[in-house]
């Protein structure tokens, strides 16, 4: 007789919280309703979270872009001034550089760094995903150096190197403040083009959640990331549509720049 193999406590104990989290779902009837919680997706309020992301930038690929993602620990001030936190959070930072390798000819392009969440370990409800169909808008609490970042969201879609995206747009450079983003606004994009035709995004299958900055701008950059969580209430007033007007680094299969009023 062969004998019952132990489960892993770690796959259990997701399992379990798994469980919870559907059965307070269900309880809330939030999948048929407008949800009044915040749901969670990322945060950074201690140095344990910084392993579950993936650090990356063109040096990956012979590039000399430099990216860093370190844990920064909260404010000891009792009133922290705007450009401090009271939690701890995630610094991304490092050195974009243009230069191309010598030795890689077959490298014409370079520039960019990011980060990413690793995929969510399995549950015995299988690939652990996360379910946003109940809310609006994903929020950001963030403090940027004022360049042009991107929000990538990854699904568990039929094709799996495509990227949901949208600029992270920053009113008050310096400072702490909370971004919303419409996940209808979000724009499909394979290898930084945009895909055509625009399909809408898998907002209950979403696999990961990262910022990336691909503006290709030699020079230093610095963004802090305190959380990343998917809600209904408008913490801040969201962007005007002009806003929104402003030509990114994302471009069609044209090469013609996409505005984000513009959904192919």
């Amino acid at each position: 007789m062969r004998a019952t193999p132990i489960l892993n406590r770690g796959f259990m104990g997701r399992s379990l919280d798994e469980f919870k989290r559907l059965s307070l779902f269900a309880l809330r009837a939030e999948g048929v309703s407008r949800a009044t919680r915040p749901f969670p997706l990322k945060d950074f309020h201690n140095a344990e979270e910084i392993k579950s992301c993936k650090v990356m930038s063109d040096k990956d690929i012979g590039g000399f872009s430099i990216s860093n993602l370190d844990f920064i620990p909260p404010s000891t001030d009792p009133k922290p001034p705007p450009s401090e936190n009271k939690n701890g959070h995630a610094r991304f930072h490092g050195k974009i550089s243009i230069e191309l390798p010598v030795n890689r000819p077959e490298i014409q392009r370079s520039g960019f760094a990011a980060w990413r969440t690793y995929d969510r370990p399995f549950t015995v409800f299988g690939k652990a995903l996360w379910d946003m169909d109940a809310y609006a808008f994903l929020a950001l609490r963030i403090k940027s150096d004022g360049r042009k970042y991107f929000v990538n969201l990854q699904t568990e879609s039929i094709v799996p190197t495509d990227i949901h995206q949208h600029r992270l747009y920053a009113r008050r450079p310096g400072e702490w403040e909370t971004v919303l983003i419409k996940w209808s606004d979000f724009v499909r994009t394979n290898h930084g083009v945009v895909v055509e035709p625009q399909r809408e995004m898998l907002k209950q299958k979403i696999r990961t959640v990262g910022i990336g900055l691909i503006d290709r701008i030699p020079g230093n950059f610095d963004l802090s990331i305190e959380r990343i969580w998917g809600t209904n209430k408008e913490e801040e007033e969201l962007f005007k549509e002009d806003d929104r007007l402003e030509e990114g680094q994302l471009k069609s299969k044209h090469g013609a720049k996409i505005k984000w009023n513009e959904k192919s």
